[in-house]
């Protein structure tokens, strides 16, 4: 597992792909810190496994919807797009094949470790709106990663045991 790389180029992307590395995509750290700017799509042209990474010691953020909503604007600063499904990809299966675990996490394949998050899609009148009018549901997943904000988070499951719920508001 590799984390950030920013400064590689194709040579190093085959290199990585022949060997069955993996990088951890970590754009809340490097924008904070002004490091560089992770090539996604170059990464996946060439075959390589990535995952998305919070790296705190240099980013923001815990939150995962946060570090979605920055690789977004990462890949659209480079000249992509990110559409929601693969943004959700690299934070969910995506991140655990990128660490060899997608056999026990990832999804929701029959079998596997339930670990999840429970979304509120009304959470606030922001998100509550734009689902409202979503046409579909990566539309919905969209209105979600775009403001990166936990408030939409209304439950956790580690294991399929509930470990954190949102407590309705006064």
């Amino acid at each position: 597992m590799f984390a950030h790389c920013v400064h590689i180029d194709d040579t190093d992307r085959v290199r990585l792909a022949a060997a069955g590395s993996a990088v951890a995509f970590c754009p809340d750290s490097n924008m904070f810190l002004g490091s560089g700017l992770f090539d996604l799509d170059a990464a996946w042209r060439y075959g390589v496994s990535v995952g998305l990474g919070s790296d705190i010691a240099g980013g923001t953020s815990y939150s995962p919807l946060y570090v979605l909503n920055q690789a977004y604007k990462v890949v659209a600063v480079r000249g992509g797009r990110l559409p929601a499904l693969r943004g959700f990809y690299l934070a969910t299966l995506g991140g655990a094949r990128a660490l060899s675990l997608d056999h026990h996490i990832g999804n929701f394949t029959v079998g596997k470790e339930a670990d999840f998050t429970v979304f509120d899609f009304a959470a606030t009148p922001t998100l509550a709106r734009r689902t409202e009018i979503a046409e579909s549901f990566t539309e919905r997943l969209s209105a979600l990663m775009m403001p990166g904000d936990e408030q939409a988070v209304a439950a956790t499951y580690i294991l399929g045991r509930r470990v954190h719920e949102r407590r309705p508001s006064a």
